[in-house]
């Protein structure tokens, strides 16, 4: 079964837009502050991560133009390096990935919605899974009304980050002399673990290629909505973190608590402010829930497109043509994740896992290349060999420092990607034992 070709570059670069661009920006610069307390280096580990997603998102435009398919790294893996490795992508995709992200972002959510509805604070695993339920039902009825929420949502959440940075600095009472004001010391191994929640903060530039099957014109727009959407959030990034630092020096940003978007608000516009970011946070983490609701079921559809998942996952919606139990698959499992609590753990162990895999990808560039040298590349990555290799070795490096570094939770990511292989082996025999049977 195929996916119909129903989205433009704008769609799928919206989707991008909103996948990445949720619950990490408000949380993760805190964290980043307190590993390099220095506001140049600060900075720089912002525009080395957008950097490096840009750099990464040029060579999976190739991949996917080459293989146009839904699926993103499971689809390269495969081809690269086997069913095995491309399943435990996909496994690490569903168990903590899209699922777990998206519980968190449901839950966050709800505490937003709690200043306004108290009752949304009481009963805040009801709010979460009643908005996984509403995405999910959404995008089942289709690409169209999954199109059109996704956007707008997208354009809701940029307009509001864009005019925030503006009036931030042009009515704001920051300084710029906090960008000289050091908090620490800074070293290149704290660089590098800093390096992982932001990269894990751009999670999601890529998202443009799990939906790659439904894109019209591939070959060109695949491409340009990767250009696009990880472009947009980069420069967003960019200019909020400079904003951060223009309200507040370093130190203090590294001892903030909670949203630091909503502290930056009350410094900035007053206490009033704090319930017109919650307004914009609440879009921000619809919109994020909404794409990765559009883009994590497709890993599962083609995993069991080729027998290594459940069945009906690969089975599409008779009259909205979407692949519907996929979509409520993911949207059980993250529902089972709001009520246990474990979103947050497995998202925390397995965080690296989105590194590591992003940079395994951009590995099976060189191995396809070298493979099948003569395969039409509608689109050729951005300095190859270099950029790509450059790419995929600060990816390797951050992994094995974040693992050096905190070997207990990666310790335990590890082992949860690796419970993958009895699963795999399972479906593998089941899917020989169908073969054999002519079924």
């Amino acid at each position: 079964m195929k996916l119909a070709r129903r989205l433009g570059p704008f769609d799928a670069a919206a989707i991008i837009i909103s996948n990445v661009i949720g619950g990490g920006i408000l949380f993760t610069p805190p964290q980043v502050a307190a590993a390099v307390p220095r506001p140049l280096w600060f900075l720089a580990t912002w525009l080395a991560g957008g950097a490096l997603a840009f750099a990464g998102a040029m060579a999976y435009a190739e991949l996917a133009t080459v293989r146009p398919r839904a699926g993103g790294e499971y689809v390269y893996l495969d081809a690269a390096f086997g069913r095995l490795a491309a399943f435990l992508t996909g496994w690490t995709s569903f168990v903590a990935g899209f699922s777990g992200a998206t519980a968190a972002s449901a839950m966050v959510f709800a505490f937003y919605l709690g200043r306004f509805m108290p009752a949304a604070s009481v009963h805040p695993s009801f709010v979460a899974i009643a908005l996984i339920a509403a995405m999910a039902w959404i995008h089942v009825r289709g690409v169209g009304p999954g199109r059109i929420v996704g956007n707008v949502l997208a354009a809701l959440k940029v307009t509001a980050l864009v005019l925030f940075i503006a009036l931030g600095f042009a009515l704001g009472t920051g300084s710029t002399a906090n960008l000289s004001v050091n908090a620490g010391p800074a070293h290149a191994t704290s660089w590098l673990l800093a390096l992982v929640p932001v990269m894990f903060t751009y999670t999601g530039w890529n998202a443009a290629t799990y939906v790659a099957e439904e894109i019209r014109d591939p070959d060109r727009n695949l491409p340009r909505s990767l250009a696009i959407g990880t472009a947009t959030v980069v420069a967003i990034y960019a200019l909020l973190n400079a904003l951060y630092l223009y309200v507040m020096p370093i130190g203090s940003l590294a001892a903030v608590r909670g949203s630091v978007l909503d502290v930056i608000a009350d410094r900035l516009l007053g206490s009033r402010a704090g319930n017109v970011m919650g307004v914009v946070s609440l879009v921000s983490l619809a919109a994020s829930i909404s794409a990765m609701t559009i883009a994590g079921p497709r890993v599962y559809f083609a995993m069991a497109r080729d027998h290594v998942f459940f069945a009906p996952a690969a089975r599409l919606h008779p009259r909205y043509q979407t692949p519907a139990i996929a979509i409520v698959s993911q949207a059980l499992w993250s529902s089972v994740l709001v009520v246990s609590g474990g979103a947050d753990a497995l998202i925390r162990y397995t965080g690296f896992a989105v590194v590591l895999f992003s940079g395994i990808a951009v590995v099976a560039l060189f191995v396809l290349r070298s493979r099948n040298p003569n395969d039409a590349r509608p689109f050729t990555a951005w300095g190859y060999p270099v950029v790509p290799a450059v790419f995929a070795g600060t990816m390797f490096a951050i992994v094995v420092n974040a693992i050096s570094s905190d070997p207990v939770p990666s310790g335990a990511g590890v082992l949860i990607i690796l419970a993958g292989v009895p699963v795999y082996a399972l479906f593998a025999l089941r899917a020989r034992a169908m073969t054999a049977s002519g079924a």
